[in-house]
């Protein structure tokens, strides 16, 4: 609980990142994202990154994307000196729901592989299509380096 946002609320907060994760007191805990994140810092934020790897091979496989996005969003985070504990949210842009769903577990794994048991607040939406015809997954990132 935190004092100074009264008893309808409560936070976890990292004194490291000064990230906090807010948490309305009486919700149920969100499982692999955050309802609500707070932090004081410069911003860093990131455009709609896709799986491309260094040469702009782009995988076929939903889970080889997912990987490589994420790993291409460590890398623009460390670009500007912010770290995946650093990330107050994420807007994953999918172009098949099932196809998300239906690997839960594995994108779990692959999450906590890259960025850790860091959990921002997230949005998942579907998608027609993305300005990559082959892309399944696009993601924007947004992180708060304290100062």
């Amino acid at each position: 609980m935190n004092p100074s946002k009264g008893p309808a609320s409560a936070a976890r907060s990292d004194d490291e990142t000064g990230v906090r994760t807010l948490q309305p007191s009486g919700w149920p805990m969100p499982k692999g994202y955050a309802n609500g994140m707070t932090a004081e810092g410069r911003l860093v934020v990131t455009g709609g990154v896709i799986g491309w790897d260094v040469h702009g091979h782009l995988p076929s496989d939903f889970l080889a994307q997912v990987r490589q996005t994420l790993r291409n969003i460590a890398a623009i985070l460390a670009e500007g000196e912010a770290r995946p504990e650093h990330l107050v949210r994420l807007t994953w842009y999918v172009v098949d729901m099932d196809e998300y769903l239906s690997s839960l577990r594995a994108l779990g794994q692959i999450y906590r592989e890259i960025f850790g048991a860091h959990y921002p607040a997230m949005a998942l939406v579907q998608v027609v299509r993305l300005v990559e015809k082959e892309a399944r997954v696009e993601i924007e990132a947004t992180a708060v380096v304290p100062r």
